[in-house]
Order: C-alpha cells, then sequence, then structure tokens
C-alpha cells in the first residue's frame, strides 16, 4: 500500500527534510506542500491525503489552519487523516491531542524523529473511505471505482473514462475537475491526460510515452515530465 502525505505551513527546510526521510522510503507518495491560509481545508478535503503535517506556530494567524479546525474535520470528513503537528514548543501539547492531533514533533526535524512517528503512523493507518466516483450522465448516474479507471482523456468541456474493461464513460466536465477532485494516484500527465500510474507498465522517455495496462498508449508533455520522473522513482519501474 503507498500512503498519501500533505505538508501544511512549513519552512523550506522542514519540508526539505520531511520530503527526503520519506522519498528514501518506498511507500510514501507527496500531494503537495501548501501555505498554511484560508483555503488549506479545502485542500486538504479535496487531496484527501492519509497522512498530514502540520506546522503550527503560536503566533498562527485568524485565516491559518487551527487545531479547533482540526477537530471540527470530524464533523464533516468520513475519515480524518492522520495528522502530525509540527511545533517550536511542547506547549501545545494537551490542546493538539484535545484537537485529534495524532502525534507531535518539535523543530527543527531529524530523521530519528520522523521515523518513530512514520512507525506510530502504520500501526494506525486510516482506511480508503471513498473508492468510487459517481459521473453524472443527464438523468443517469454511473457508479465507477476508481481500480477499474485506467486514464482520463479530455475532450473539449467533457471528459473520457477509459476503463480497464475497455469500455468508456463520458463526463460532461473538463478534465481540470477531476484532476482536482481525484485521488492521488491519479496524475497529470499531459494537457489531455490523467492517468491512474497504479496501470503503468512501461515509460519509453524519448519517445515521451507511456504505456498502461501493457496495450493502452497515452503520451506525455514536458510541462508534466516531473510527474513522471516522480512515477519512476516510487513505482520502482
Amino acid at each position: 500500500m503507498k500512503y498519501a502525505y500533505l505538508i501544511i505551513g512549513a519552512d523550506p527546510y522542514s519540508a526539505e527534510t520531511i520530503q527526503a526521510c520519506l522519498d528514501s522510503l518506498q511507500h510514501y507518495f507527496c500531494v503537495g506542500i501548501i501555505d498554511n491560509d484560508a483555503s488549506s481545508i479545502e485542500k486538504l478535503i479535496k487531496k484527501q491525503p492519509h497522512l498530514v503535517f502540520l506546522f503550527f506556530s503560536p503566533q498562527a494567524k485568524d485565516t491559518e489552519f487551527s487545531l479547533d479546525q482540526v477537530k471540527e474535520l470530524y464533523q464533516y470528513m468520513e475519515v480524518v487523516p492522520y495528522f502530525i503537528l509540527v511545533t517550536t514548543t511542547p506547549n501545545f501539547a494537551l490542546q493538539a491531542i484535545q484537537s485529534g492531533i495524532s502525534d507531535y514533533l518539535l523543530k527543527p526535524l531529524n530523521w530519528h524523529q520522523l521515523g518513530k512517528s512514520l512507525t506510530k503512523f502504520k500501526k494506525r493507518v486510516p482506511p480508503v473511505s471513498v473508492q468510487s466516483i459517481c459521473i453524472r450522465l443527464y438523468s443517469d448516474y454511473r457508479f465507477i471505482n476508481y481500480k477499474d479507471i485506467v486514464f482520463l482523456k479530455a475532450d473539449n468541456n467533457t471528459t473520457d473514462f477509459i476503463l480497464e474493461n475497455g469500455k468508456t464513460v463520458t463526463a460532461f466536465k473538463p478534465l481540470k475537475h477531476f484532476e482536482e477532485n481525484l485521488p492521488y494516484h491519479f496524475l497529470r500527465i499531459h494537457r489531455s491526460y490523467i492517468i491512474n500510474f497504479h496501470f503503468i507498465s512501461r515509460v519509453y522517455l524519448s519517445k515521451s510515452r507511456c504505456y498502461l495496462n501493457d496495450n493502452m498508449e497515452v503520451p506525455f508533455s514536458v510541462s508534466y515530465r516531473v510527474h513522471i520522473d516522480y512515477i519512476i522513482k516510487k513505482m520502482k519501474l
């Protein structure tokens, strides 16, 4: 199993430390490093990570993601991510626990600290809640399991879902909508394509091509090459 993680409000050094540590492990996949601002909760809900590193400052602004807001997540998220609070003082430990924070780390971070926290995290991995997506075609509602989707292809203002069984389901929404709402293992590799990287069977770098499920060929563009490189690194192709 691969675990998606999100970093909120980190300074560059701390973010680099976390990524270096987790990138050295096989089962962790970074879905973003975002600023702590008024849009943090919305971004978190869209990305649905298993693990969140939340950097907290005693001088936090009202617009930033607070400990009280972590507690509120339990009211409208079926599965709340495993939160690791990162701060400079132990004074907030009790408040953090009361708010639903799972673990607590002090800056400056080091690999030993992170390793212990990851061990605790893996003992309490939150289950995956949503397994399918609902696509509406006028009065027809189609429920498609994520594991059956090989890739998505843009077609003007509609999006085609190409399934493992060879069928195609069309949704009347642009690719951008699904890029922002699909789980972490769906990555955009081209202006017109999002792939489920679980289906990658081959990557041909010199021809800018991905092969999915052995027999489906999809191009990738230079602007999204970073996603291809990351997939190769994490999937050990």
